[in-house]
């Protein structure tokens, strides 16, 4: 399958084309920059420290949604939004682990879907979905009076808050209790607050450092504390878990899939 990457060029871009040219059953299309990136037509192997890979970076997304058969895409909501219209006109399948996206960008993905498989996750790591799948039956099980906290912690350079794992966390929670995330999510504390409302589902946010990504679901009751969590000390796990959905979604129909699909959760 021929797998080409957008953002080829950022850190997530690099470990993406690493992890193709790894793959088995994976050829790398090509790669996208914008047009006045410093590494425009460098060798893609090259780029990441590997052998030649034949192919070079380029500033074209049509072109490479042309030649590839699934597109993976980790880069900001505007330029994802533009890449779903394209996978729906090119019936190009596309891997989406942009966050941060608006109503209108998450929109033109699902319009997308209706012509193409797109996969679509907040986190592509095997081990954070599983955990999405532990924090909901916890809180299915735990009483009502066990408050939910949800700590993400992340590098300097992230730009949204709370992550999307966490957000994905926050809904399988909230999914467990049988309750709307969007009805019961505190994003934010300062000042005085007055006491904790119950059933409250509450997010903290640290960013600093290099920090790959420390997810932590606390489940705090009388007299005791749960608290399940998830570390990544590499971005290669987020890397293989989107090549690996990648190649998945090139045989299936078109609709809009989680990693639970690609999974088989």
């Amino acid at each position: 399958m021929k797998i080409g990457i957008v953002g080829a060029a950022g850190r997530m871009g690099r470990m993406l084309i690493a992890a193709v040219l790894a793959a088995d059953g994976a050829e790398l299309a090509g790669g996208t920059e914008a047009a006045a990136h410093p590494d425009m037509g460098r060798d893609l192997g090259d780029l990441v420290g590997l052998a030649s890979a034949g192919v070079v970076l380029s500033s074209d997304p049509r072109a490479l949604f042309d030649i590839s058969d699934a597109v993976i895409d980790f880069t900001v909501p505007t330029a994802t939004a533009a890449h779903a219209v394209l996978a729906g006109e090119t019936g190009t399948a596309l891997v989406v682990g942009t966050t941060g996206l608006n109503p209108e960008q998450q929109s033109a993905i699902a319009s997308a879907s209706a012509k193409t498989a797109i996969v679509q996750a907040a986190n592509f790591s095997m081990g954070v979905n599983v955990l999405l799948g532990l924090v909901e039956k916890a809180a299915a099980i735990l009483p009502a009076n066990y408050d939910i906290e949800i700590l993400d912690m992340h590098h300097h350079h992230k730009v949204d808050a709370p992550s999307g794992t966490a957000l994905a966390l926050g809904h399988a929670a909230a999914a467990g209790r049988n309750q709307v995330l969007d009805d019961v999510a505190c994003k934010s504390r300062d000042g005085i607050i007055g006491a904790r409302p119950q059933g409250e589902i509450g997010f903290a946010t640290l960013r600093g450092g290099d920090v790959v990504g420390d997810h932590t679901v606390i489940y705090a009751g009388p007299g005791e504390r749960v608290e399940i969590a998830h570390k990544a000390s590499s971005r290669e796990v987020f890397a293989n878990g989107a090549v690996h959905g990648a190649l998945w979604g090139c045989t299936q129909p078109p609709g809009l899939y989680s990693m639970k699909d690609v999974l088989a959760l």
